[in-house]
């Protein structure tokens, strides 16, 4: 096949491929950003090669028979590559074994293969690491090398836009890596790969990274964009503890923001911070923030430093990060653990009207630069019109008029993760209770997609007599009809706002005497257009169907469940944020269901108080038929992976089941947990979890060893690894059987009998309770562990049983 006819496949390719965005400031940064993406494919660098091969730890690649260019120089530095197999005999292929069971699981669900093993057409490199002096060591080991510099030219010209693009989406991480001493250790590897079975797909190996080897496909499907992970992991060095996992390049120990609020609703902010760098972060410092906000200005210790900030969109897909990073370059190299002044000035449109007076702020966590979601202290001042009210975590130390303007302050004195803000036309309530204030705003008017639409009934006019036709002299009475708009009451986006107003009261209440004291005092609880909440330090955002009166809620907002998320669960599980979240913290992506779970829990826990069990059963009956359904594949959505997966749980397949998981198995496995303790050791190790970790980041194996402590002494599975394997690290809901025989006498009667698990695959094991229900006294609770085949169990006690009965109080997750 010519070249030119391969590549117009690339159709199939550039499916791959995300628009090209170039910094608008050519700065010395923006200006080798530039170098890399015009320097192109080097014709007098293709060589026609054999039997190579080069590995990225557990990502091996085999170049078999082919053509193989390398990209121009860049500073001295050879940043990309093509191999192509259209040649006579041409092949290459892939070999990556993932290292786990849920892994493979994963591979296969999209590649339908447990360990990858695909031939390819071609392959376009991009890397700041050794492959170009790794592979020409090969290629010069085999004698004089074979150049075919007429051939790279026709490569050149078919690829050249295609490499321009890549290059495109990674400038940032390309830059940055450039500007480092460390390249061999930190430099990262990415291809994207023209399978012959499996079609188009990424691979990645990221030493910076978390789990260090990707591989998936971009999709865009209903105009949303997706990378689809197939599997995902520590490399090899990482997971035997050679080398460490990577840590951030900087410390950020205290923010002073000072925000103005155009009319027109632009934001524009002055952000200054206190800022360490390690010796990685010497002349380059990265930072996220949202891509609606622009840096236009950055100082360190008073010296302008250079911005870079250009979108790397397919690198950010990849990450999974919905936020841009951006570079600083300073003026000078840093000291590594020395602290420094720097200041930021940008400016974006975050906020959006909604319509009547109601605002949606979009970059709620994101309007400001940061690291990750570190902890630190905060002084705030936010200039804005004086007709708007606005809330921000923290507490107001000052507010003041300005002409046309109002200026608020807030100070935070304990270290917290992030701060926001919200804003509209707003009436509120406060309760003051036990050393708490909680504030509660509510819209004047509901958000115009709310509002109830114009509906008409034809009413008929005076009759009036005509003439019959066909039939002289004959009449009929005929009726006109005229439309008549019905007027529809207002909606009332206060009218819970009393109600609000103490429920939250009463969980902060609840949940500070089981969990300590939250991160601050104060509380304020705002609207936001939507079907969702969030929980900040102090601020609260909570979707204006929670303000509604039930029967003024949209239809499809009505059911049962529905109600009960919207008018009992969702604002107590904010307030839970305040401790899952704000107070102890994730230590990264794949924790991140810890907080949700015991969030989410935490507000079951709460409905239980107010509601009685039979509502906690109820929703946790509702969330196991989600769990159940079924997704386009036909597996149910359980299966889209372990809940520790996180934000790689949504793919095109699924977009759903990221929420289901965490939010709603992550509820199941909570409340399995509870059941193994009962429930004051329950409650107790939520308190100790708080104490123990406060304003740290946790990981799920800490809280596994958490949780372990407060089991009760004797339970089986002493260290919760099997509890958590299966339902934390895994995939599964099981159905399960119990048969039974009663045989002997008192005071030696034995209680015989068999489980049976179905529906889940052959490792799968759990803890499942047997309780036997006595006539006088307390029932005895035999434990058994199921298995791929019936277990067995056998007890003795000291009377004939009434019953016995399988798990009759929700402590396993099953059919």
């Amino acid at each position: 096949m010519s070249y030119s006819g391969g590549v117009k496949r690339l159709g199939a390719i550039l499916g791959l491929l995300l628009p090209l965005s170039l910094s608008g400031a050519e700065g010395a940064a923006a200006g080798l950003a530039r170098q890399i993406i015009d320097a192109g494919l080097d014709p007098e660098e293709c060589y026609r090669v054999r039997d190579l091969q080069f590995a990225r730890e557990d990502l091996r690649i085999y170049l078999t028979e082919g053509l193989l260019i390398f990209g121009k120089a860049v500073n001295g530095a050879r940043l990309t590559a093509v191999f192509s197999s259209d040649v006579e005999h041409g092949d290459a292929e892939i070999l990556v074994m993932p290292p786990s069971r849920a892994e493979r699981m994963s591979l296969a669900s999209f590649a339908r293969t447990p360990n990858l093993a695909e031939h390819f057409r071609s392959g376009v490199m991009v890397f700041t690491d050794e492959t170009h002096a790794e592979l020409m060591k090969q290629i010069l080991a085999r004698g004089e090398p074979r150049k075919e510099p007429d051939q790279g030219a026709l490569l050149a010209e078919t690829w050249n836009e295609v490499v321009r693009n890549f290059v495109s989406s990674f400038q940032v991480r390309l830059v940055r890596d450039l500007y480092r001493n460390d390249r061999s250790t930190i430099g990262f590897f990415y291809m994207a790969v023209m399978g012959r079975t499996l079609g188009n797909f990424d691979m990645v190996y990221d030493p910076m990274a978390r789990e260090q080897i990707s591989i998936g496909r971009v999709v865009f499907r209903e105009e949303q964009s997706f990378f689809d992970i197939w599997t995902r992991f520590q490399a090899r060095s990482f997971r035997t503890g050679a080398r460490p996992l990577p840590s951030p390049d900087l410390q950020v120990d205290s923010y002073r923001i000072d925000a103005t609020l155009e009319p027109d609703l632009r934001l524009r902010v002055v952000t200054q911070a206190s800022v360490t760098p390690t010796e990685g972060a010497r002349r380059v410092l990265p930072f996220d923030i949202s891509s609606s906000m622009r840096v236009t200005e950055v100082r360190i210790d008073g010296e302008p430093a250079e911005v870079f900030q250009p979108a790397s969109l397919r690198s950010t897909l990849i990450r999974g990060d919905q936020n841009e990073t951006f570079l600083v370059m300073p003026a000078r190299p840093l000291e590594p653990g020395r602290a420094y002044p720097i200041e930021f000035r940008h400016e974006g449109e975050v906020i959006t009207d909604a319509g009547n007076g109601v605002y949606y702020v979009g970059a709620r966590g994101s309007w400001y630069p940061k690291i990750f979601a570190q902890f630190a202290k905060y002084e705030l001042t936010f200039r804005y019109p004086k007709e708007l009210a606005l809330v921000a975590t923290g507490t107001t130390v000052g507010e003041e008029s300005d002409g046309p303007w109002r200026v608020t302050r807030y100070r935070i004195d304990s270290p917290v993760r992030m701060v926001g803000f919200n804003l509209g036309n707003y009436e509120h309530r406060t309760v003051n209770r036990r050393g708490y204030s909680v504030e509660v705003y509510a819209n004047r008017r509901v958000e115009t997609a709310l509002e109830p639409k114009p509906q008409v009934v034809l009413v008929p006019r005076s009759p009036t007599r005509s003439p019959r036709i066909g039939l002289p002299g004959d009449q009929r009475w005929t009726v006109d009809l005229e439309p008549v708009p019905i007027e529809r009451p207002e909606i009332d986006p206060a009218a819970r706002l009393e109600h609000l107003a103490e429920e939250v009261t009463g969980a902060l209440e609840f949940m500070a005497s089981h969990f300590g004291p939250p991160v601050l005092n104060r509380l304020t609880i705002a609207p936001i257009p939507g079907t969702f909440g969030q929980g900040f330090p102090g601020l609260i955002y909570l979707s204006t169907l929670a303000y509604l009166d039930p029967k003024q809620r949209p239809v499809g907002a009505r059911s049962t469940i529905q109600e009960l998320f919207y008018s009992e669960i969702l604002h107590a599980h904010e307030t839970a944020h305040q401790w899952w979240g704000n107070v102890v913290a994730s230590a990264s992506y794949e924790d991140d269901w810890i907080m949700e779970a015991l969030a989410n829990y935490s507000a079951l826990l709460y409905l239980e108080k107010r509601k009685g069990a039979r509502a906690l059963d109820l929703v946790l009956a509702e969330y196991k038929k989600h769990l159940l359904q079924r997704t386009e594949s036909g597996e149910p959505v359980d299966s889209a992976g372990p809940i520790i997966w996180g934000p790689r749980l949504s793919t095109s397949q699924a977009p759903d089941a990221w929420r289901v998981i965490t939010y709603e198995k992550g509820s199941w496995i909570i409340h399995m947990l509870r059941r193994r303790m009962g429930d004051q050791r329950f409650l107790e190790m939520l308190g100790q979890f708080r104490r123990k970790y406060q304003f740290q980041p946790v990981t799920t194996d800490q809280f596994r060893r958490v949780a372990a402590e407060a089991l009760p002494p004797g339970f089986p599975d002493r260290d919760l690894e099997l509890f958590f394997d299966h339902w934390v690290y895994g995939t599964g809901i099981p159905s399960l059987k119990l048969s039974y025989n009663v045989r002997g006498k008192a005071p030696a009667v034995r209680v015989t009998g068999t489980v049976t698990q179905s529906g889940v695959s052959g490792e799968f094991s759990t803890l499942v309770p047997i309780e036997i229900q006595m006539r006088n006294g307390p029932p005895v609770i035999h434990w058994v562990r199921t298995a791929n085949e019936p277990v067995s169990f056998s007890v003795t006690v000291k009377q004939a049983p009434v019953r016995v009965v399988l798990d009759p109080n929700n402590s396993v997750l099953r059919r």
